[in-house]
């Protein structure tokens, strides 16, 4: 991507970004959003799924990958969100991940839609998926135990995406499973707004490089901490 097509996307995408409302005593923040700019249906550069619109309503979708080293209950996590353009700027619809699923993103009403262009999105607390609403996050049968009991169950994710770049193994996980403990805690259900800093979109491209090389670094602290 050349660097002008580069700056008008990061520039698209800090305009309909995301609101992201956190837990109050969410112990974690994203590193960067991957950004990418679709202008025709097709699959995802980033999420197992394909991407269909009808070109008449839809001019193209911006897709957020937002990345965190920590998830609750392993390290590495990639959260989406999608956001469908109409072909005069307006926000048709939005779609969110939700444990490798997803959701509609905008409430019927479209209420959570901050000046007709940012979808505000609850974050579940420690796991990161998204919802419309918070009251979805207290249904879920593992919501409240998920950042205490179960906080570092799942050691390091090396999800197909990145199958190759970085590796786990018994003493990772468990190394992994210890450090993750330490931030245990349990959701408020009360929630702050999250600013996203200056630096935090980049092209999903960027981001899929600094992703391994993130988690080689951190692993190897990780084998290097516990010597």
């Amino acid at each position: 991507m050349s660097g002008g097509a580069g700056d008008r996307l990061l520039k698209l995408a800090a305009v309909y970004a995301p609101v992201m409302l956190l837990d109050e005593q969410e112990p974690f923040v994203p590193v960067r959003c991957g950004v990418t700019l679709l202008e025709a249906s097709g699959p995802s550069p980033s999420f197992r799924r394909e991407l269909r619109f009808d070109p008449a309503e839809v001019s193209s979708v911006i897709e957020y990958a937002v990345y965190w080293d920590y998830d609750i209950g392993h390290l590495y996590d990639l959260e989406h969100v999608w956001v469908y353009l109409g072909h005069q700027g307006e926000v048709v619809r939005c779609e969110a991940s939700f444990h490798g699923k997803f959701f509609h993103g905008l409430l019927p009403d479209r209420s959570n839609l901050e000046e007709g262009r940012r979808p505000v999105l609850h974050v579940q607390a420690g796991k990161h998926a998204f919802g419309a609403m918070p009251e979805l996050f207290r249904l879920l049968p593992d919501g409240e135990r998920a950042g205490m009991e179960l906080a570092g169950e799942g050691g390091v994710l090396v999800p197909d995406l990145f199958r190759g770049t970085f590796a786990t193994d018994a003493e990772l996980d468990e190394l992994a499973a210890r450090h993750l403990q330490a931030f245990r805690f349990r959701p408020s259900h009360r929630y702050r707004r999250y600013e996203w800093p200056a630096d935090a979109f980049a092209p999903w491209s960027a981001l899929r490089e600094e992703i391994p090389r993130r988690m080689n670094a951190l692993l190897a602290r990780l084998r290097a901490d516990s010597e």
